[in-house]
């Protein structure tokens, strides 16, 4: 286990000097998980070997600028072995200065436990979950072949890179990861590069307790490119099985290698502890005599090894200047096409957009919010070319095909259409990657599965990723299917989710609104749509659907007097409100509707437009929504209401099931007499 000693003037041969480096890696992990006195130092011991070869010999990347969009992009599956990432991005030059790793774990600092997207320059996403990573990666890999065949011309290959990852056991048990190599096999996603750091060793301990199937022969069954490297030390091995990988067609790859967690430590060398724990004072001297590394300081960089890491700055520099060459060949060649690649890496849409959103009129039929979302779509996606998408095997429900598209399969990666499959976890963390390379990408399912993708959908969240989620069939009134499939909780469970954009639209034309916020949102956007027709609102006579882009606005108001009572309601609960509206208007009583598509749109409101909606003065308020009643006393006061939902629905016809449940205009009207007193 132990290697040659080497000091940082010596004259090292080529073998030394890797060695060098990859203890430098190995020590500034073990040193910033000890002073921090939390973390994992076992992965980055083990792994560090491949990482340095990958880093070091094949991965096209400039340090001095991280946001090239032809790099090759490095995901750490296993997050918990951030500090291998850490030295990484340090070592190579990117802006992570030694104090950021000194700071490992603290307050303030850029350096967190898991690692997150853009925190640093050259973290390519948010990782922590373990599997996310995998998921994001195969994100990432549809949307360099998307990228690809819209831009690329014969010659005029501007888009040409590949995604490279170092996942863990934890990774592969987890069942997103299973789902996302079984798309990406699918696929053929051959510019995907995956390690398997096959140390055999979780917290509980070894594999094998609960781990012990072929995971070679899974990735083969999974349509994939299967490659062992027996001993993760073999930087020649390695560096063989990185070409075979580069040169693979028409499949993904997986390099299987044979590490050892915690690689260099006398006592914790394969061991559960070397996981999730520092090694302690002792056995880090112990592990640096071990591998003839000094003993202090604590996080030396040799200089020999800063040398060769930082000729990284000079390799991305010479790669992208050669890009750019390319670029400007491509410009000449192709103008119009080289705009819009511009528009695309400055993230801006094309002008006039908008205008393609439709207007629907109050005298057409009822329609559901999730074929009019399907109208919408349609109609826009002609004019934004990075707009891409599919369901979880549910297209035709939640209406989510571009009819003028392909789909995006192996030899026609220009289209469109994704068909993820009944894979809502691994769509999530897909589209993830897919909006962290400058797509918008959609990805759709009934609402009541979000709980499949609610890990993928948080992590959208943290990255302020652009994903937009579309979740049909939105209530108990999607009916015959009974408790199973009727979302009660689901609202609430977006709605707690910070940085994620919750949006329930109540008719056609509010839906055509929501969709232009989703677009235009630098964040996650859940379009939470019905299943059943609703009537179009009559615009002419009530407030402007533009008022969804505020949270809420007044729908219709009393006439002429101010308000005594206020009517809250969203989505399809917004006709049946305006029915009891009506009713009480007739009845002499000083009504506002107000509609409430969105509650985190409406708090980034002022206040003083928040007490123009709600104002402070009128506490007679009654809340109206076909979920559970959790979190609506904010908006309702200690003498307002809630009609809602605090149990699980029923199969049923959905007319049924809002007449049982009280969801009517009349029963809205009778307990808005409750709440008024009279």
């Amino acid at each position: 286990m132990a290697s040659q000693t080497a000091t940082p003037n010596s004259n090292l041969s080529p073998a030394e000097l890797d060695q060098l480096c990859i203890n430098t890696i190995r020590f500034l992990a073990v040193d910033g998980v000890q002073k921090a006195n939390s973390g994992h130092p076992g992965m980055p011991m083990g792994a560090a070997p491949m990482a340095y070869v990958l880093w070091t010999r094949f991965l096209q990347h400039n340090p001095a600028d991280p946001s090239w969009p032809n790099r090759d992009r490095f995901v750490l599956s296993a997050g918990h072995g951030s500090m291998l990432l850490y030295s990484l991005l340090h070592l190579t030059g990117y802006d992570l200065p030694m104090s950021e790793l000194q700071q490992f774990r603290q307050w303030g600092s850029k350096t967190p436990g898991h690692p997150e997207h853009w925190l640093v320059p050259g973290i390519e996403t948010t990782t922590g979950p373990l599997g996310q990573g995998f998921g994001n990666g195969v994100g990432m890999g549809i949307a360099q072949k998307h990228l690809a065949a819209h831009f690329n011309r014969p010659g005029h290959e501007i888009v040409d890179y590949k995604i490279y990852a170092i996942a863990g056991d934890g990774c592969l048990m987890e069942g997103i990861s299973s789902e996302a190599a079984s798309l990406a096999g699918h696929l053929q996603l051959d510019n995907l590069v995956y390690f398997y750091d096959d140390n055999h060793i979780s917290i509980e301990g070894d594999t094998k307790i609960a781990f012990t199937e072929d995971r070679g022969k899974r990735f083969e069954a999974y349509g994939w490119f299967v490659q062992e490297v027996a001993d993760g030390n073999d930087l020649a091995a390695i560096d063989a099985a990185i070409r075979a990988a580069q040169a693979e067609r028409d499949r993904p790859s997986i390099i299987m290698v044979r590490t050892h967690i915690g690689y260099g430590s006398p006592n914790k060398h394969d061991t559960g502890e070397a996981h999730g724990s520092p090694l302690g004072v002792e056995e880090v001297k112990l592990t640096k005599q071990n591998l003839g590394w000094p003993l202090e300081p604590a996080f030396l960089v040799p200089d020999a090894a800063r040398e060769h890491f930082h000729l990284a700055l000079a390799k991305g520099a010479e790669a992208e200047a050669a890009w750019q060459a390319k670029l400007a060949a491509y410009r000449a060649a192709y103008p119009d096409l080289a705009a819009e690649w511009d528009r695309y890496t400055r993230g801006e849409l094309p002008e006039g957009w908008k205008s393609k959103l439709p207007v629907f009129s109050h005298t057409d039929k009822p329609v559901a919010t999730r074929e009019a979302s399907g109208k919408v779509l349609n109609a826009i996606s002609s004019v934004l070319p990075t707009l891409l998408g599919g369901s979880a095997d549910l297209s035709p429900s939640t209406n989510t095909i571009i009819k003028a598209e392909k789909d995006f399969e192996p030899g026609s990666f220009g289209g469109r259409n994704f068909h993820f499959g009944v894979r809502e976890h691994a769509m999530g963390s897909i589209l993830n990657g897919m909006a962290l390379s400058g797509l918008i990408p959609y990805g759709a399912t009934f609402f009541v599965f979000s709980d499949y993708l609610r890990p993928a959908l948080r992590l959208s969240a943290l990255m302020e990723a652009h994903a937009v989620y579309v979740f049909t069939h939105d209530s108990v009134f999607l009916g015959e299917d009974g408790p199973t499939h009727e979302p009660i909780e689901h609202l609430a469970a977006c709605r707690v989710i910070p940085h994620l954009s919750t949006i329930r639209p109540a008719d056609a034309n509010e839906t055509a609104v929501a969709w232009r916020v989703a677009i235009e949102h630098k964040g996650p956007v859940a379009l939470i749509l019905t299943r059943q027709a609703l009537p179009i609102l009559d615009r002419t006579k009530y407030a402007a659907a533009d008022g969804v882009e505020k949270g809420a606005y007044v729908l219709a108001d009393a006439q002429g007097k101010p308000p005594e009572l206020i009517l809250i309601a969203t989505g399809s609960e917004v006709a049946i409100s305006l029915e009891a509206y009506n009713a009480l208007t007739a009845e002499g009583i000083a009504v506002r509707l107000v509609s409430m598509p969105s509650w985190d749109l409406f708090e980034k409101q002022t206040q003083a437009y928040r007490d123009e909606v709600l104002p402070p003065s009128v506490t007679a308020r009654l809340a109206v929504e076909a979920g559970v009643t959790f979190g609506w006393e904010k908006y309702v006061g200690a003498k307002g209401a809630v009609l809602g939902i605090n149990h699980f629905g029923a199969s049923a016809p959905y007319k049924v099931i809002a007449q049982k449940l009280g969801f009517t205009g009349e029963n809205v009207a009778k307990l808005a007499h409750e709440v008024l007193g009279r």
